[in-house]
């Protein structure tokens, strides 16, 4: 691997121009193109026609094709652990550096969240709306956006410099990152040596707000696993015998209850806030009240400053329920319930040591003797990056000149766990997580959308870095 310093790029100025033209220009046709990759209903759940996940990284791997730049462009699957089944397809593309140039891997997803009930949108799901200055759809932030900026900035970048610059650019377009990255490990363990780079960007996170760019440093990771709780052979009438024999909902009710203090804080020992965390920018409580959409009267919870909670503190949720529906229920004892529930785990803290943690304490206070059963566990670690290097610095500096407003380092409360494998095989490579997603694109739930300015300036950003970049040398 090289060590980049800086020397002087020939015509910076010109070069520079060339791709704000380019990147102005063409923004129509790449909004039109990512409009077209939107239409492409890839759910890579297992429940969803995998085929629609195949015609979305053969699109992808088309729209890399005709940039014109790659030696090689080809559609991949590997194996998912030991399982024999495939993962879903994705898209690599390699071009070698020369000259003593550094390599970019440029990582984004082509697959999409389930769009869920269709009549919580306002437009078709994935017929693409733009209303405003966004666009509405499916995937139209979460991650086909981020797709779309690596391909506009190489073509701005061939637009700037023609197709032999020196830089080396490696592209993964992962196609199960919304199923839980199943072969993300296989896939780099088997193109290890295509995708070695140093420096990795990836662009599936979000930024403080349409006008100001963020660099995310921070990012919690998760356990989360199916709890059951049980305390009953086989159910009973709740009127003969309630009031002697404990239900599991009951149990359960309780057992959830110990996972907070009263002011909605972790009460679990062993799970860990950042220490040392750094301070966070101002954000108030109308703020969170406005963009977490918090009813009147309703409090937040927790301590400290707000950002620090959603940053760098632990944070439990339950996130889903198995038990009779409302219209189903019966004068009956439950005799065993279950939970789904979602840990986030601070920086600092690996994810097997939070999950033993979150273990121990639930079978410590199950009440009544109630059997506990835990199982389902998926784990992923926090991620802490060092940003005194030369590619974050690079970063920042191609965000301030794109928006126009300095770029700011952020932490993430959600998890984005295959930075881990990625900090595994490639331990010397600078990561950076970057995105087009702001307060209001409501990624994962329904009416996601892109802010068309921001997914412009997110294409500038990168195409600058990019262009700079190859005026790098050892």
């Amino acid at each position: 691997m090289t060590n980049p310093q800086q020397t002087p790029p020939i015509e910076p100025t010109a070069a520079e121009a060339a791709v704000r033209r380019s990147v102005e220009e063409v923004l129509p046709s790449t909004i039109a193109d990512l409009g077209a990759l939107v239409r492409i209903p890839s759910v890579s759940w297992a429940a969803f026609d995998p085929a629609n996940v195949a015609a979305s990284a053969s699109a992808v791997a088309a729209h890399l094709e005709a940039t014109g730049v790659f030696e090689s462009v080809t559609v991949r699957q590997a194996p998912v652990g030991d399982t024999g089944e495939l993962g879903q397809p994705a898209v690599l593309a390699t071009r070698r550096a020369k000259n003593g140039r550094p390599t970019v891997l440029l990582y984004a997803h082509h697959d999409v969240q389930p769009h869920g009930d269709e009549a919580n949108w306002e437009t078709p799901p994935f017929e693409p709306t733009v209303r405003g200055d966004r666009l509405y759809g499916r995937g139209a932030a979460d991650d086909k956006a981020g797709v779309m900026v690596h391909v506009a900035s190489i073509r701005a970048l061939v637009e700037a410099l023609g197709p032999d610059f020196d830089l080396g650019l490696a592209v993964f377009i992962e196609g199960e990152e919304e199923f839980g990255s199943r072969s993300f490990a296989s896939f780099l363990e088997q193109n290890k040596d295509a995708l070695e780079a140093d420096a990795i960007i990836v662009a599936d996170s979000d930024n403080v707000d349409i006008d100001t760019p963020a660099l995310t440093v921070s990012l919690r990771g998760n356990v989360t696993f199916r709890l059951t709780v049980s305390t009953l052979a086989h159910a009973s009438h709740s009127g003969m015998f309630g009031g002697a024999a404990p239900d599991a909902m009951l149990a359960l009710v309780k057992l959830l209850a110990t996972l907070h203090d009263e002011n909605g804080s972790v009460a679990v020992e062993g799970l860990t806030s950042l220490a040392d965390a750094p301070e966070t920018p101002a954000y108030t409580e109308h703020e969170l009240r406005e963009e977490a959409a918090l009813l009147d009267g309703v409090t937040p919870i927790g301590t400290g400053a707000i950002l620090s909670r959603m940053w760098f503190q632990p944070t439990i949720t339950v996130t889903g329920i198995d038990a009779p529906s409302v219209a189903n229920a019966s004068n009956t004892l439950l005799p065993s319930v279950a939970v789904r529930v979602s840990a986030r785990i601070a920086p600092g803290q690996t994810a097997s040591d939070a999950y033993a943690a979150l273990e121990r304490h639930l079978k410590d206070n199950a009440p009544f003797g109630a059997h506990i059963a835990i199982d389902d566990v998926d784990t992923g670690d926090p991620f802490l990056v060092d940003t005194s290097g030369w590619a974050a610095t690079e970063t920042k500096r191609a965000m301030t000149d794109a928006w126009g407003k300095e770029a700011v380092e952020t932490g993430i409360g959600g998890s984005i766990p295959f930075i881990a494998d990625l900090v595994r095989e490639f331990p010397e490579a600078q990561i950076l997580v970057t995105g087009v997603e702001d307060p209001d694109t409501r990624a994962h739930s329904p009416n996601e959308s892109l802010h068309l300015g921001v997914f412009k300036r997110a294409i500038l950003s990168e195409a600058l870095l990019l262009v700079r970049l190859n005026g790098r040398s050892e």
